[in-house]
Protein backbone atom coordinates (compact mmCIF):
# COMPACT_ATOMS: atom_id res chain seq x y z
CA UNK A 1 0.00 0.00 0.00
CA UNK A 2 1.60 3.22 -1.23
CA UNK A 3 0.66 6.72 -0.05
CA UNK A 4 1.15 9.76 -2.27
CA UNK A 5 1.64 12.48 0.34
CA UNK A 6 2.04 16.20 -0.17
CA UNK A 7 0.40 19.62 0.05
CA UNK A 8 -2.34 20.80 -2.30
CA UNK A 9 -1.05 21.36 -5.82
CA UNK A 10 1.92 19.01 -5.48
CA UNK A 11 0.73 16.68 -8.27
CA UNK A 12 -0.63 13.76 -6.23
CA UNK A 13 -4.01 13.43 -7.93
CA UNK A 14 -2.50 14.12 -11.36
CA UNK A 15 -0.09 11.22 -10.84
CA UNK A 16 -2.96 9.01 -9.70
CA UNK A 17 -4.95 9.89 -12.84
CA UNK A 18 -1.91 9.16 -15.01
CA UNK A 19 -1.61 5.72 -13.42
CA UNK A 20 -5.32 5.15 -14.12
CA UNK A 21 -5.00 6.28 -17.74
CA UNK A 22 -7.35 9.24 -17.28
CA UNK A 23 -4.49 11.60 -18.14
CA UNK A 24 -1.29 11.03 -20.12
CA UNK A 25 2.24 11.77 -19.01
CA UNK A 26 4.47 14.03 -21.12
CA UNK A 27 7.48 11.78 -20.55
CA UNK A 28 8.44 8.57 -18.80
CA UNK A 29 6.57 5.27 -18.58
CA UNK A 30 3.90 3.60 -16.45
CA UNK A 31 4.52 -0.09 -15.73
CA UNK A 32 2.26 -2.60 -14.01
CA UNK A 33 4.17 -5.67 -12.83
CA UNK A 34 6.88 -4.92 -15.41
CA UNK A 35 4.47 -4.37 -18.33
CA UNK A 36 4.46 -0.93 -19.96
CA UNK A 37 0.87 0.37 -19.99
CA UNK A 38 1.71 3.96 -20.97
CA UNK A 39 -0.20 3.72 -24.26
CA UNK A 40 -2.93 1.44 -22.96
CA UNK A 41 -6.48 2.79 -22.72
CA UNK A 42 -7.87 3.29 -19.21
CA UNK A 43 -10.51 0.57 -19.70
CA UNK A 44 -7.80 -2.00 -20.49
CA UNK A 45 -5.57 -1.28 -17.48
CA UNK A 46 -7.76 -3.16 -14.98
CA UNK A 47 -7.55 -0.38 -12.42
CA UNK A 48 -10.05 0.18 -9.64
CA UNK A 49 -10.68 3.82 -8.70
CA UNK A 50 -12.28 5.10 -5.50
CA UNK A 51 -13.12 8.81 -5.60
CA UNK A 52 -13.26 11.11 -2.60
CA UNK A 53 -16.99 11.69 -3.09
CA UNK A 54 -17.77 8.02 -3.82
CA UNK A 55 -19.53 8.52 -7.23
CA UNK A 56 -22.22 5.97 -6.34
CA UNK A 57 -25.28 5.57 -8.55
CA UNK A 58 -28.17 7.09 -6.62
CA UNK A 59 -30.85 5.04 -8.41
CA UNK A 60 -29.14 1.71 -7.61
CA UNK A 61 -29.14 -0.30 -4.41
CA UNK A 62 -25.93 -1.10 -2.56
CA UNK A 63 -25.95 -4.57 -4.14
CA UNK A 64 -26.40 -3.21 -7.67
CA UNK A 65 -23.73 -0.53 -7.18
CA UNK A 66 -21.18 -3.18 -6.23
CA UNK A 67 -22.27 -5.47 -9.08
CA UNK A 68 -22.17 -2.72 -11.70
CA UNK A 69 -18.58 -3.24 -12.85
CA UNK A 70 -19.20 -6.95 -13.36
CA UNK A 71 -22.40 -6.46 -15.34
CA UNK A 72 -20.76 -4.17 -17.92
CA UNK A 73 -17.75 -6.38 -18.64
CA UNK A 74 -17.43 -7.63 -22.24
CA UNK A 75 -19.62 -10.70 -22.72
CA UNK A 76 -16.68 -13.10 -22.95
CA UNK A 77 -15.41 -11.90 -19.56
CA UNK A 78 -18.73 -11.36 -17.81
CA UNK A 79 -19.66 -13.86 -15.06
CA UNK A 80 -23.13 -15.36 -15.09
CA UNK A 81 -25.84 -14.01 -12.78
CA UNK A 82 -25.22 -16.63 -10.10
CA UNK A 83 -21.47 -15.92 -10.03
CA UNK A 84 -22.10 -12.16 -9.81
CA UNK A 85 -24.51 -12.65 -6.92
CA UNK A 86 -22.05 -14.88 -5.06
CA UNK A 87 -19.18 -12.43 -5.54
CA UNK A 88 -21.18 -9.38 -4.47
CA UNK A 89 -22.51 -11.24 -1.43
CA UNK A 90 -18.96 -12.13 -0.41
CA UNK A 91 -17.80 -8.52 -0.84
CA UNK A 92 -20.74 -7.25 1.19
CA UNK A 93 -19.67 -9.53 4.03
CA UNK A 94 -16.06 -8.35 3.76
CA UNK A 95 -17.04 -4.69 4.00
CA UNK A 96 -19.55 -5.51 6.76
CA UNK A 97 -22.59 -4.22 4.84
CA UNK A 98 -24.51 -7.42 4.09
CA UNK A 99 -27.49 -6.13 6.09
CA UNK A 100 -27.67 -3.01 3.89
CA UNK A 101 -27.65 -4.70 0.47
CA UNK A 102 -31.11 -3.37 -0.51
CA UNK A 103 -30.61 0.22 0.63
CA UNK A 104 -29.90 3.18 -1.62
CA UNK A 105 -26.92 5.57 -1.24
CA UNK A 106 -29.12 8.31 0.24
CA UNK A 107 -29.90 5.96 3.14
CA UNK A 108 -26.23 5.40 4.04
CA UNK A 109 -23.73 7.25 6.22
CA UNK A 110 -20.51 8.64 4.76
CA UNK A 111 -18.46 5.73 6.06
CA UNK A 112 -20.91 3.20 4.62
CA UNK A 113 -20.84 4.92 1.23
CA UNK A 114 -17.06 4.73 1.23
CA UNK A 115 -17.18 0.99 1.91
CA UNK A 116 -19.64 0.49 -0.95
CA UNK A 117 -17.34 2.44 -3.30
CA UNK A 118 -14.39 0.31 -2.20
CA UNK A 119 -16.31 -2.95 -2.67
CA UNK A 120 -17.42 -1.83 -6.15
CA UNK A 121 -13.80 -1.13 -7.13
CA UNK A 122 -12.62 -4.51 -5.79
CA UNK A 123 -15.41 -6.46 -7.53
CA UNK A 124 -13.62 -6.41 -10.90
CA UNK A 125 -10.36 -7.69 -9.31
CA UNK A 126 -8.18 -4.75 -10.39
CA UNK A 127 -4.43 -5.03 -10.86
CA UNK A 128 -4.10 -1.86 -8.79
CA UNK A 129 -6.60 -0.08 -6.58
CA UNK A 130 -6.36 3.73 -6.68
CA UNK A 131 -7.93 5.89 -3.97
CA UNK A 132 -8.14 9.68 -4.23
CA UNK A 133 -8.28 11.07 -0.66
CA UNK A 134 -10.69 8.26 0.29
CA UNK A 135 -11.32 9.56 3.81
CA UNK A 136 -11.22 13.29 3.11
CA UNK A 137 -14.99 13.85 3.30
CA UNK A 138 -15.43 12.01 6.62
CA UNK A 139 -15.22 13.25 10.19
CA UNK A 140 -12.11 12.54 12.24
CA UNK A 141 -13.41 9.56 14.23
CA UNK A 142 -14.87 7.79 11.19
CA UNK A 143 -11.62 8.42 9.31
CA UNK A 144 -9.60 6.66 12.00
CA UNK A 145 -11.95 3.68 12.08
CA UNK A 146 -11.96 3.32 8.29
CA UNK A 147 -8.17 3.61 8.11
CA UNK A 148 -7.76 0.65 10.44
CA UNK A 149 -10.45 -1.29 8.61
CA UNK A 150 -8.86 -0.64 5.19
CA UNK A 151 -5.47 -1.76 6.49
CA UNK A 152 -6.97 -5.01 7.81
CA UNK A 153 -8.81 -5.61 4.52
CA UNK A 154 -5.60 -4.96 2.61
CA UNK A 155 -3.77 -7.57 4.69
CA UNK A 156 -6.58 -10.06 4.12
CA UNK A 157 -6.97 -9.65 0.34
CA UNK A 158 -3.32 -8.83 -0.51
CA UNK A 159 -4.15 -6.26 -3.21
CA UNK A 160 -1.85 -3.47 -4.41
CA UNK A 161 -3.15 0.03 -3.80
CA UNK A 162 -2.04 3.64 -4.21
CA UNK A 163 -3.84 6.35 -2.29
CA UNK A 164 -3.61 10.13 -2.24
CA UNK A 165 -3.58 12.04 1.04
CA UNK A 166 -2.33 15.32 2.49
CA UNK A 167 -2.67 13.90 6.03
CA UNK A 168 0.73 12.88 7.41
CA UNK A 169 -0.78 10.78 10.19
CA UNK A 170 -2.95 8.89 7.71
CA UNK A 171 0.01 8.09 5.47
CA UNK A 172 2.18 6.95 8.38
CA UNK A 173 -0.53 4.70 9.83
CA UNK A 174 -1.83 3.02 6.68
CA UNK A 175 0.95 2.85 4.08
CA UNK A 176 3.82 0.41 3.62
CA UNK A 177 5.60 3.04 1.54
CA UNK A 178 5.23 6.81 1.48
CA UNK A 179 5.96 8.99 -1.57
CA UNK A 180 6.34 12.65 -0.55
CA UNK A 181 5.64 15.07 -3.42
CA UNK A 182 6.18 18.80 -3.94
CA UNK A 183 5.54 20.87 -7.07
CA UNK A 184 5.27 17.80 -9.28
CA UNK A 185 8.48 16.23 -7.99
CA UNK A 186 9.06 13.23 -5.74
CA UNK A 187 11.05 14.44 -2.75
CA UNK A 188 11.36 11.03 -1.09
CA UNK A 189 9.93 7.52 -1.53
CA UNK A 190 10.57 5.33 1.48
CA UNK A 191 9.14 3.33 4.35
CA UNK A 192 7.09 5.54 6.73
CA UNK A 193 9.62 5.22 9.54
CA UNK A 194 12.50 6.34 7.31
CA UNK A 195 10.53 9.29 5.92
CA UNK A 196 9.94 10.38 9.51
CA UNK A 197 13.39 9.70 10.94
CA UNK A 198 15.64 10.18 7.90
CA UNK A 199 14.09 12.86 5.66
CA UNK A 200 15.96 13.22 2.36
CA UNK A 201 15.30 16.92 1.89
CA UNK A 202 14.52 20.00 3.91
CA UNK A 203 11.00 20.05 2.42
CA UNK A 204 10.26 16.55 3.72
CA UNK A 205 11.55 17.42 7.18
CA UNK A 206 9.42 20.56 7.43
CA UNK A 207 6.33 19.05 5.78
CA UNK A 208 6.21 16.11 8.18
CA UNK A 209 5.56 18.69 10.88
CA UNK A 210 6.31 19.32 14.55
CA UNK A 211 9.79 20.60 13.83
CA UNK A 212 11.63 23.57 15.32
CA UNK A 213 14.35 25.46 13.47
CA UNK A 214 17.32 27.21 15.06
CA UNK A 215 19.34 29.48 12.78
CA UNK A 216 22.94 29.56 13.85
CA UNK A 217 26.58 29.50 12.86
CA UNK A 218 29.31 26.90 13.32
CA UNK A 219 32.58 28.50 14.37
CA UNK A 220 35.39 26.17 15.21
CA UNK A 221 34.00 23.51 17.49
CA UNK A 222 31.00 25.51 18.65
CA UNK A 223 27.42 26.04 17.51
CA UNK A 224 26.32 29.68 17.96
CA UNK A 225 22.69 30.80 18.19
CA UNK A 226 22.43 34.50 19.01
CA UNK A 227 24.35 35.09 22.24
CA UNK A 228 24.32 31.39 23.12
CA UNK A 229 26.92 28.82 22.17
CA UNK A 230 27.26 25.09 22.60
CA UNK A 231 30.43 23.01 22.28
CA UNK A 232 30.09 20.30 19.65
CA UNK A 233 32.81 18.05 20.98
CA UNK A 234 34.53 18.06 17.60
CA UNK A 235 35.38 20.54 14.83
CA UNK A 236 33.29 20.05 11.67
CA UNK A 237 34.88 20.47 8.26
CA UNK A 238 32.06 22.87 7.37
CA UNK A 239 32.19 26.29 9.00
CA UNK A 240 29.45 28.89 8.57
CA UNK A 241 25.68 29.41 8.76
CA UNK A 242 23.51 26.37 9.43
CA UNK A 243 19.91 25.58 10.27
CA UNK A 244 19.41 23.11 13.09
CA UNK A 245 16.11 21.21 12.93
CA UNK A 246 14.80 19.31 15.91
CA UNK A 247 11.53 17.89 17.15
CA UNK A 248 10.36 18.49 20.74
CA UNK A 249 10.73 14.88 21.88
CA UNK A 250 14.29 14.72 20.51
CA UNK A 251 15.53 17.24 23.08
CA UNK A 252 16.88 15.88 26.34
CA UNK A 253 18.84 17.17 29.33
CA UNK A 254 22.58 16.67 29.49
CA UNK A 255 24.90 17.46 32.42
CA UNK A 256 26.75 20.74 31.96
CA UNK A 257 30.14 19.06 32.42
CA UNK A 258 29.61 16.76 29.41
CA UNK A 259 30.71 18.33 26.10
CA UNK A 260 28.74 17.92 22.91
CA UNK A 261 25.35 18.88 21.59
CA UNK A 262 22.88 16.04 21.18
CA UNK A 263 19.25 15.57 20.23
CA UNK A 264 17.65 12.76 22.17
CA UNK A 265 14.22 11.56 23.18
CA UNK A 266 11.28 9.39 22.27
CA UNK A 267 9.48 9.59 18.95
CA UNK A 268 6.83 7.39 17.32
CA UNK A 269 9.38 4.61 16.87
CA UNK A 270 10.75 4.71 20.43
CA UNK A 271 13.98 6.06 21.88
CA UNK A 272 16.59 7.77 19.74
CA UNK A 273 19.79 9.67 20.41
CA UNK A 274 21.83 11.44 17.78
CA UNK A 275 24.86 13.69 18.18
CA UNK A 276 25.14 16.70 15.89
CA UNK A 277 27.69 15.30 13.48
CA UNK A 278 25.72 12.25 12.19
CA UNK A 279 22.93 14.53 10.95
CA UNK A 280 25.19 17.21 9.46
CA UNK A 281 24.77 18.09 5.78
CA UNK A 282 27.58 20.61 5.23
CA UNK A 283 27.07 20.87 1.45
CA UNK A 284 23.61 22.32 1.91
CA UNK A 285 24.27 24.21 5.12
CA UNK A 286 21.55 22.18 6.80
CA UNK A 287 22.15 20.25 10.00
Amino acid sequence: MVALLGPSGSGKTTLLRIIAGLEHQTSGHIRFHGTDVSRMHARDRKVGFVFQHYALFRHMTVFDNIAFGLTVLPRRERPNAAAIKAKVTKLLEMVQLAHLADRYPAQLSGGQKQRVALARALAVEPQILLLDEPFGALDAQVRKELRRWLRQLHEELKFTSVFVTHDQEEAMEVADRVVVMSQGNIEQADAPERVWREPSTRFVLEFMGEVNRLQGVIRGGQFHVGAHRWPLGYTPAYQGPVDLFLRPWEVGHQPADQPGFAAAGAGPGGQSERALHPISRPASGVV
